[in-house]
């Protein structure tokens, strides 16, 4: 069964949403500092793959949802992903520090109401 466009976008906004609260999970289980995160490699590792996983997710998305919802960088998200991905997980600890304290929360509360949006058309 083909799946709508419409139909794809929230469903990956979903997928999104979830790893977001993954990070989450993780700084709730493992710490909330700096410190912490370049000191335990499963913490970094944990949030490194799920800043991975949102990446790889977005790339999905049409074009005309990431046109149309701009209001967040997707490709910086991507470029992020790539970091990840062809870096073989040598993040930078303040730059992942930065993008799970700053950035993840304002994503997830943006692709809910991207849904909310999506659902009612």
């Amino acid at each position: 069964m083909k799946v709508s466009p419409l139909q794809r976008n929230i469903t990956i906004l979903g997928k999104v949403i979830e790893y977001c609260n993954q990070v989450d999970e993780a700084m709730a289980l493992f710490g909330e500092t700096l410190e912490e995160l370049k000191e335990n490699a499963v913490f970094r590792n944990a949030v490194a793959m799920c800043v991975l996983q949102i990446g790889e997710l977005t790339i999905h998305l049409t074009d005309d949802f990431k046109k149309d919802y701009s209001q967040i960088p997707w490709q910086k998200i991507k470029d992020m992903r790539n970091i990840a991905a062809h870096h073989y997980g040598r993040f930078d600890d303040q730059i992942l520090w930065e993008t799970i304290t700053s950035d993840i929360a304002p994503l997830r509360d943006y692709c809910n109401e991207c849904i909310m949006q999506l659902q009612q058309t």
